[in-house]
């Protein structure tokens, strides 16, 4: 049986795990070795607690030899720059949002998800509340691990680990050949600075109250997500709200 640094290197994969807020270093070292064990490598911190989580005693005690998927763990402040490059991103919080996307146990939705030509993103909230609602509404799908009725609560790590393990299966195992992606997608970076443009327009024309903004802004995003839109189609939106923002006005 292949030891994990040989999994790892053998099947290089884009996949990449988010971390949101997380409190306990222990969870990120677990996170760690619960993707090397199953060839992941991608880890993307958001906002830590503590900064130099990676360099923590706990965390690098329950990496437990995946220091190197600890040690390129990237930190950065918000879930957007989380997502640069991703096509796909998964929340995964117990509870659904209204106007959130759609909710999936994992193996259903893996089973159309790993065909595709997505690069895909698993985005885990923090130990204490899960995600926000703004972070679960820039996500495609939402995940919900089936457990047993009456408690659901998962540790952050053993869910990283299942979610890992049924997205391993569903990419056909440590066998194959690394996923294709397709590079006229837009990632979620492009996709949120469309909808940024156009909510600035849509309060310039009127269209928006920024001061009651109910759910518009979520919808839109869902519709946009839904689309899967390319490069190209971004741009065409863009362009449409430069046309659509209104002269300013010389005294």
């Amino acid at each position: 049986m292949p030891k994990p640094d040989d999994m790892t290197a053998a099947t290089p994969d884009s996949t990449r795990f988010v971390l949101i807020n997380t409190s306990h270093p222990g969870n990120v070292g677990s996170t760690a070795r619960a993707m090397k064990v199953m060839g992941f490598s991608d880890l993307v911190l958001v906002a830590p607690r503590y900064p130099n989580v990676k360099g923590k005693a706990e965390a690098i005690s329950l990496a437990s030899g995946a220091l190197d998927v600890l040690g390129g763990a990237r930190v950065v402040d918000t879930l957007t720059e989380a997502l640069d490059g991703v096509t796909y991103a998964c929340a995964t919080a117990m509870t659904p949002r209204d106007f959130g996307p759609p909710t999936h146990a994992p193996r259903e939705l893996f089973s159309s998800l790993a065909p595709s030509a997505h690069r895909v993103a698993f985005v885990f909230g923090c130990e204490r509340y899960g995600m926000t609602n703004d972070d679960v509404y820039k996500c495609h799908a939402c995940l919900s691990i089936p457990t047993a009725p009456g408690y659901g609560s998962l540790n952050l790590a053993q869910a990283v680990q299942l979610i890992a393990y049924d997205w391993r299966q569903a990419i056909g195992g440590f066998s194959v050949l690394p996923r294709t992606l397709d590079a006229n997608l837009a990632d979620a970076v492009a996709v949120q600075g469309a909808l940024d443009h156009w909510q600035r327009v849509l309060v310039e024309i009127g269209f928006l109250d920024p001061n009651s903004p109910k759910k518009l802004m979520p919808r839109l995003n869902s519709a946009l997500n839904r689309l899967s839109l390319s490069v190209e189609e971004v741009q065409i939106l863009r362009g449409i709200a430069r046309a659509a923002t209104p002269p300013k006005r010389i005294n």
